[in-house]
């Protein structure tokens, strides 16, 4: 099976994502970590991604769609492949309908109050890199694994999640039309998209996002 997975910041995306590609025995690939594994192999694609981020530039999507088209041709992929983070754009969308049409796309929906609660809470031992969350802690400034001292990192500040979830609601809403068949002039499609609720706890739904896949 052939997956995306759509979600804002804090949404549990990554451990929900970790968790299906494991029940289906797919891979789980993670922009970031495709990003990773291209520079570190110095694939062609990987050298010229890694061009543009030593000078501090975005890598452009012709690279990001090459970098894809590289990893989903690798023998993993042959069953089908999860993949988180991308497509951003519809471009990328199209781009991908070209290289390995996705199946299905579930977006892992949470209420914007609800993720303001989830990240800024968030916080992380500065010695074991273990992620907490305030309301789980006896003491909010020491790790309850290793004894490290706990910080909250930038990306977890309340203007910064209120900027993150703006682009990302920014960048999604038109994905959402897209795999839902809306918006496309003169093409008829079965809607790709699934919705499932996030406000719960990650067990129950990873149940309803394999009911839904079913």
């Amino acid at each position: 099976m052939k997956l995306i997975f759509l979600g804002p910041p804090g949404a549990g995306k990554g451990t929900q994502a970790s968790g299906v590609s494991a029940h289906l025995g797919v891979p789980h690939i993670s922009t970031g970590d495709m990003f990773r594994s291209a520079i570190k192999n110095q694939t062609p694609t990987g050298l010229e991604a890694k061009r543009y981020m030593d000078a501090g530039e975005l890598v452009p999507d012709s690279v990001v769609i090459d970098m894809v088209r590289e990893r989903l041709a690798m023998d993993d992929c042959k069953s089908g492949y999860l993949l988180d983070g991308f497509p951003r754009t519809v471009e990328q969308a199209e781009a991908l309908d070209q290289i390995s049409a996705p199946d299905a796309v579930i977006e892992i929906d949470v209420p914007d109050e609800r993720l303001l609660s989830r990240l800024t809470g968030r916080r992380v031992c500065g010695k074991c890199q273990g992620t907490f969350h305030i309301s789980q802690l006896a003491d909010e400034h020491a790790c309850p694994i290793c004894g490290g001292e706990l910080y909250q990192r930038n990306d977890d500040q309340p203007e910064t999640i209120a900027t993150r979830l703006k682009a990302y609601h920014d960048q999604t809403e038109p994905l959402i039309d897209y795999y839902s068949g809306e918006g496309k002039l003169h093409v008829v499609e079965v809607s790709r998209l699934k919705t499932v609720n996030g406000d719960s706890k990650p067990e129950e739904v990873f149940k309803t996002i394999l009911a839904t896949l079913e």
